[in-house]
């Protein structure tokens, strides 16, 4: 890799962490030699083009005793190694995605390594390994089979042969803008009328769980038959969306806290894989309370990426908080609530104002502008989460995945790794949405106050994970 090429270096001279992007392609250049570099224009969602690094290259994979080379691209953002980067497969016309868990129809890439991307403690060459074991345990990539062509040897065998060809093709059919409600009751009412009003959307499936407690509604809907929505009571009628949003909840005023939310567990058990089967490529955004907790459950219960199963968390909370700012106080700021959804929640700002082209990035607030934010989070205060309020809140994340708007929300997602946290909770932390769910901004260092109430909150939602039966 020639990573002192004149066109390498004028556009990596204009990343942010130039010095570091470059020892960090060195170190992969000396482990992975046959990966090239190279310079494109990348076009992101909205229409936004910016000259970035590509890299090309074969990676090799062992596969029931043979070899083949899978052709994949990384484009590399210019905040490398900070973010991570944006992982494709290449196919030819003569190939075929394999979608899968970390895969999607376009080829595009969606591994733990990316979801959990901290630098230092995160690079490329891991992320290759990554990419390298899980292409072992699932192949992505196989030629179009013909005629009577069945041995999956030779659909691979092509694949083996391959060349750089940036040419290559990959699948442009358009899925089609299907959404799932499961549970009934006043929240799952609401979020498929919030879904109707914001999202642009071919067909709502609305599913009343018989077993949850917040139930009803169906036959209201039934009866003035709303137009592109059709009433199910059987799970598989999800099949093929793109959003599955969970909002059943069975509750008992004769349990302890812990007790309730094993019940809860129990009613996830029943549905949550037959959901993440029948939709293996949806987002699942679960809006059952607790929150945080049944978004963990429902990630464990569904064995999709982390980045396809997030909560509604702090996003109504984030939402209010910079309405406040931007109306309130005539300071627009992006700015988000984070932690878990109780008394610990703090607010954080970004170091990046509003009109920048950049990703945003967080940072403890400073001190001129610690008074504002704390000011706006006491205007939120007090508020309260209605069905109406939360299903709104739902709509926007809903509207974010089908529109492919790489927002960022303050939503409930896999936290191992983030801001030094080591332990397996979900908490509400600022993520992008977009078309294949979630993707983290970078840890950072919190304040002493802000630090101590998310340790506290990771205890307290570790201690009850472990008392509960998956």
């Amino acid at each position: 890799m020639d990573l002192r090429a004149e066109n390498i270096q004028r556009v990596l001279s204009k990343y942010k962490f130039h010095d570091v992007a470059l020892e960090e392609l060195e170190k992969m250049d000396r482990i992975y030699p046959g990966m090239t570099a190279s310079t494109a224009t990348y076009t992101f969602s909205d229409g936004i083009q910016k000259e970035l690094l590509k890299l090309l290259g074969n990676l090799p994979v062992q596969f029931q005793g043979r070899s083949y080379n899978f052709p994949i691209q990384l484009w590399l953002l210019d905040s490398f190694p900070f973010t991570p980067p944006i992982c494709l497969l290449r196919p030819t016309s003569d190939m075929v995605v394999r979608e899968g868990k970390h895969v999607d129809a376009s080829g595009r890439l969606f591994l733990p390594g990316l979801h959990n991307w901290d630098y230092p403690k995160s690079s490329v060459v891991g992320l290759l390994n990554e990419m390298t074991a899980k292409f072992e345990e699932e192949p992505p990539l196989s030629t179009k089979a013909t005629g009577d062509q069945k041995d999956p040897h030779a659909l691979l065998s092509y694949v083996s042969k391959l060349q750089l060809n940036d040419g290559a093709s990959r699948y442009q059919d358009k899925p089609i803008n299907k959404v799932s409600v499961i549970g009934g009751g006043d929240l799952g009412m609401a979020s498929v009328m919030s879904i109707l009003s914001k999202c642009k959307i071919d067909k709502l499936v609305f599913i009343d769980v018989a077993e949850s407690s917040t139930k009803g509604g169906g036959t209201d809907l039934e009866i003035f038959s709303l137009p592109r929505v059709e009433l199910s009571r059987d799970l598989s009628a999800s099949g093929g969306s793109r959003v599955v949003v969970v909002t059943a909840n069975t509750w008992s005023s004769e349990q302890s806290y812990a007790g309730l939310v094993q019940t809860n567990v129990e009613l996830f058990r029943g549905m949550i894989q037959t959901l993440a089967r029948c939709s293996p490529s949806a987002v699942m955004l679960i809006a059952s309370q607790p929150v945080d907790i049944m978004t963990h459950v429902a990630w464990r219960q569904s064995g999709l990426s982390p980045t396809q199963v997030i909560g509604a968390g702090c996003n109504l909370d984030s939402e209010r908080l910079s309405h406040a700012l931007n109306v309130n106080l005539n300071a627009p700021q992006p700015s988000w609530v984070i932690g878990e959804l109780s008394d610990n929640k703090v607010a954080v700002m970004s170091s990046i104002g509003p009109s920048a082209s950049a990703q945003p990035e967080i940072a403890p607030a400073s001190n001129s502008a610690k008074p504002l934010l704390d000011r706006a989070f006491e205007i939120t205060k007090n508020r309260g989460q209605r069905s109406w309020s939360v299903a709104l809140s739902v709509a926007d994340i809903t509207n974010s995945v089908l529109a492919d708007k790489n927002k960022c929300h303050s939503v409930s997602t896999l936290a191992k790794g983030w801001a030094g946290i080591g332990a397996e909770v979900f908490l509400s932390v600022p993520c992008v949405i977009g078309s294949n769910g979630s993707m983290r901004l970078a840890g950072v260092s919190l304040g002493p106050k802000e630090e101590s109430k998310l340790r506290e909150s990771v205890a307290s939602l570790s201690t009850l994970m472990s008392q509960l039966q998956l």
